[in-house]
């Protein structure tokens, strides 16, 4: 691994901030996630169907610690994407004509660590209650571990991260690594409240030598 100073997070919260235009190299802990995956043109079409499930899961995760005498968050809406034909040039992937049929992506929410496997159990059965077939059955819990990755905050709407992504990718370059894995994205901004030049989300790539 080249000669960069890795971060080590010590809580989510510090995991989750950022500032424009700084790129920080961070080390993420394994952590476990309710998860639901689809594919092609990102969107409320394709993502309401799925959402319920997604926030009934953490919901009552949340207030099931709660009545423990924990009191934790719900975390943001996260996404990972990629596409099948394993493009990695953004023109390929967010130009005018780009085949966004090609696109794949799960979204999901981190769940607490205090969380006992029956309570997460318990929580997905009601997260699955929320949801039509088929994405009950879709709906799961999994671990996931990420590793090493470069992450920055991009302020504005979710079209113009394209600069943001682009000025990532050349910091990583720079510092001697390469992209692996999946692009992630961490939405601090919820776009049913906040104008879209004020969205606020983190892109966060997996990297490794190169």
């Amino acid at each position: 691994m080249p000669d960069i100073a890795f971060e080590h997070p010590a809580t989510v919260a510090d995991e989750l901030a950022g500032k424009p235009g700084r790129i920080r190299f961070l080390e993420i802990p394994e952590r476990r996630f309710v998860m639901i995956d689809g594919d092609g043109p990102a969107g409320a079409v394709a993502f309401t169907p799925r959402m319920p499930g997604l926030y009934a899961t953490a919901w009552t995760l949340r207030f099931a610690l709660k009545r423990r005498g924990l009191v934790t968050k719900v975390g943001p809406l996260e996404g990972l994407w990629w596409t099948t034909d394993g493009a990695t040039d953004i023109d390929a992937i967010l130009g005018a004509d780009a085949d966004r049929t090609t696109w794949r992506w799960t979204l999901m929410i981190g769940l607490p660590d205090e969380a006992a496997d029956h309570e997460v159990d318990a929580a997905l059965e009601t997260g699955r209650s929320k949801l039509a077939a088929p994405f009950d059955d879709a709906l799961r819990v999994e671990r996931f571990a990420e590793g090493t990755c470069a992450q920055v905050l991009h302020v504005g709407p979710y079209s113009a991260e394209r600069p943001t992504i682009e000025a990532l990718h050349g910091a990583i370059g720079a510092a001697g690594l390469e992209l692996r894995g999946r692009h992630h994205e961490v939405y601090l901004g919820d776009p049913q409240r906040s104008a879209p030049d004020k969205l606020r989300t983190l892109l966060r790539q997996p990297v490794t030598p190169a």
